[in-house]
């Protein structure tokens, strides 16, 4: 079973991935899932390009935290027939403010889940509930169950 990529610190200005023609816009988790048997389905390394990418997209989603990063050990990231996808928990910088602080102490324990096609930027799909689900990512609906498995539902 894949292990997830250890994250790196992300600054608190995240540069956009060099191949993003258009910016990323947070959707809501209306959005359509994914086929659950959805072919090709494949573990990816996570770059730091990708986590500033995915960071950029949870900070466009949740504004008020603007001085977070990838949590370590916690950064999943695959593809599905050609769709791009991630699962992270976030957690507070050093520059976080108290405010921030306050807020991530719920927030950064639930993980967030992002997408992106190959002509658009990470937009935010959804977060795990609260408790989180028996089977983890695999619980969520928006992400293909193969890569749910490869993720290992992510780490449950």
């Amino acid at each position: 079973m894949p292990t997830p990529t250890p994250s790196r610190p992300v600054s608190s200005t995240p540069t956009p991935a060099p191949t993003s023609a258009a910016p990323a816009k947070a959707v809501a988790s209306s959005t359509p899932a994914a086929t659950p048997h959805q072919p090709g389905c494949r573990n990816l390394a996570a770059g730091s390009e990708v986590k500033a990418a995915v960071t950029g997209a949870y900070q466009r989603a949740f504004p008020r935290f603007f001085h977070v990063q990838p949590a370590p050990a916690q950064f999943f990231y695959g593809e599905c027939g050609g769709v791009r996808y991630a699962a992270t928990r976030f957690e507070a910088t050093s520059a976080a403010t108290q405010e921030e602080l306050v807020g991530m102490q719920d927030e950064g324990s639930v993980t967030k889940y992002f997408r992106s096609t190959s002509g658009g930027g990470w937009s935010y799909l959804t977060s795990d509930g609260f408790p989180r689900g028996a089977h983890g990512c695999g619980d969520i609906p928006q992400i293909p169950e193969a890569l749910s498995e490869a993720w290992g539902n992510c780490g449950r």
